[in-house]
């Protein structure tokens, strides 16, 4: 599988950012009734969920950090990062470890449900929003998969902005 290319003109329409994802695979995973993908390419490997070992003085979305075989690895819950409802830690809650950026991340999310094959024609662009509160880069498309949306996440976007400044500053 050939690996995305990523364009190096400056940033266009919403439009042009779905053009420059290929076919691909994508892990699905669910954060309250919303289904999301990420690049399967992003994926280290997917985890059960245990306590991390907190970070004093840390943003709420930053759990803390684990282990991994000598590797300290920050653990970050979407659900908190997106402002959704409380989560509850079960037996279906997960951490999927990632690779962005040249660094180890992990990521909470309820359950992860699969891993789909996209077209390029099957991915619908990110529709815009007039408010500069919401943020959307991080948005690659949209997809619908058995009659139910799918977000499209840009891992790299999402990982790589003020947030991860946050996780140095908090780990240091």
């Amino acid at each position: 599988m050939q690996e995305p290319q990523l364009s190096t003109a400056p940033r266009g329409t919403r439009a042009k950012a779905v053009a420059e994802v290929q076919a691909d695979e994508f892990l699905t995973f669910r954060l309250g009734v919303e289904s999301y993908g990420i690049e399967i390419l992003k994926v280290q490997e997917i985890r059960g969920y245990e306590t991390p070992t907190a970070i004093a003085n840390a943003p709420a979305f930053i759990k803390g950090v684990i282990n991994l075989r000598g590797v300290i690895v920050p653990i970050l819950d979407l659900r908190i990062k997106f402002q959704l409802a409380h989560a509850n830690y079960d037996e279906f809650t997960v951490v999927i470890i990632l690779n962005v950026a040249g660094r180890v991340v992990g990521v909470v999310v309820d359950s992860v449900s699969d891993v789909l094959t996209l077209a390029i024609d099957a991915i619908r662009a990110t529709p815009e929003f007039a408010s500069a509160t919401f943020d959307t880069r991080y948005i690659t498309g949209l997809a619908t998969v058995d009659e139910r949306l799918l977000i499209l996440l840009d891992i790299e976007k999402l990982m790589t902005g003020a947030d991860m400044a946050l996780v140095d500053s908090a780990m240091h």
